[in-house]
């Protein structure tokens, strides 16, 4: 008979893997495995298994599950510092091992309507990898955008445009629509109430054409910088609006041409750098904003 070693016959250790706290963290802020696993761009099940393991690794659940959503426990509660904390330690860890040691500022723009949904990415991405760079942040209506970078006040930018610059990359194509308040007919008002954006900008000359082609009396009662602003608009019932199908909701209705409204040419989001700027800032800063908008979340 063959003696079993004393190394074979000891037991693993048990290890509380950085990929396991991941998972935990994405489904824990997301509230629910379908969200948390777009998060991590896994699949559900996968992510299911990876907390399967965290939990037979604990003796104890770290969810709750109700309805289509997940609550932490007590012990997920007390676990959720320390994946925080352990995660990025990690990530501080590598990007300073990493680090090319980028140094400088850059001043970036990005439309309002993204403030809470791709911006919080694109910063927390960047100022992970590139500790040293100065990062100023413009959150706001994008019509001036493409003036302020000829000018040199912004060095990126990202904003709505009819057409797609051949120095531009384009970050996603959206349908634009007629909208009206689900609790109002203000679109059977003559002359029709119009909420537009108060600068000069294609969407604000596009709306306005259209109206004029069709004959139909109408008046702007409503003007803001924003898309927020306009929404306001339509959600008050004072007016209809053109908006973006990514800011479309629930208490909105979509004017079509039954309505006696036509179809509005596509919005392309177009991502530009100003001419001058160095090219190792650029590029990361562009990988920023790319990957913070393929992520399957990023929406407005």
């Amino acid at each position: 008979m063959v003696a079993m070693s004393k190394t074979n016959s000891l037991p693993s250790p048990e290890k509380l893997e950085s990929e396991l706290l991941r998972t935990f963290l994405a489904v824990a802020e997301a509230g629910s495995f379908t969200r948390g696993a777009d998060r991590i761009f896994r699949s559900q099940s996968a992510a299911s298994l990876q907390i399967k393991r965290l939990e037979s690794l604990l003796g104890q659940p770290v969810f709750e599950r109700h309805g289509r959503g997940v609550a932490l426990t007590p012990v997920g509660e007390r676990l959720r510092p320390v994946a925080q904390s352990a995660v990025q330690l990690l990530d501080g860890a590598l990007a300073e091992l990493k680090s090319n040691r980028l140094e400088g500022s850059i001043v970036i723009a990005i439309p309002d309507e993204y403030g809470e949904t791709i911006l919080p990415q694109v910063i927390a991405r960047f100022a992970r990898d590139h500790p040293n760079v100065e990062l100023a942040v413009q959150c706001a209506s994008s019509a001036g955008f493409p003036q302020a970078l000829e000018r040199g006040e912004l060095d990126v930018a990202v904003y709505d445009a009819e057409s797609a610059d051949p120095n531009s990359i384009l970050l996603r194509r959206q349908k634009t629509f007629w909208v009206r308040s689900r609790h109002h007919l203000v679109h059977e008002h003559d002359p029709l109430p119009l909420a537009l954006f108060d600068r000069a900008c294609w969407w604000r000359d596009r709306a306005l054409e259209a109206f004029a082609a069709t004959g139909r009396k109408f008046r702007v009662v409503y003007t803001s910088e924003s898309v927020a602003g306009v929404m306001a608009a339509i959600d008050a019932g004072i007016a209809i609006g053109l908006l973006g199908e990514s800011s479309l909701k629930d208490d909105f209705v979509v004017l079509s041409k039954a309505d006696g409204f036509a179809a509005m040419p596509d919005s392309k989001l177009v991502l530009h750098c100003r001419d001058g700027l160095e090219a190792p800032l650029a590029t990361a800063m562009v990988t920023a904003i790319k990957e913070a908008f393929a992520n399957p979340l990023a929406v407005a």
